[in-house]
């Protein structure tokens, strides 16, 4: 068993990355109702509505008339 002086990493992480974050990144996950309180929540403000969706498809077709106009 190696000794060391200091050791500012997880032993039991495996990839490098995982080694390099802080303590508090690796540790236990939520309780499960928790969990899928903050889902339900996420759900419901995320919520796209007409005018969403209105703007997303004419910035689509502007840009699909663009590109076209610009190939031919």
């Amino acid at each position: 068993m190696k000794r060391r002086a200091l050791v500012l990493s997880s032993e039991a992480a495996g990839h490098p990355f995982r080694r390099s974050l802080p303590p508090h990144v690796l540790a236990a996950p939520f309780p499960a109702d928790v969990e899928a309180a903050e889902n339900a929540e996420a759900r419901r403000t995320w919520r796209l509505s007409g005018n969403d969706w209105r703007g997303f498809l004419s910035a689509y077709c502007a840009s699909l008339v663009a590109i076209t106009v610009f190939i031919t």
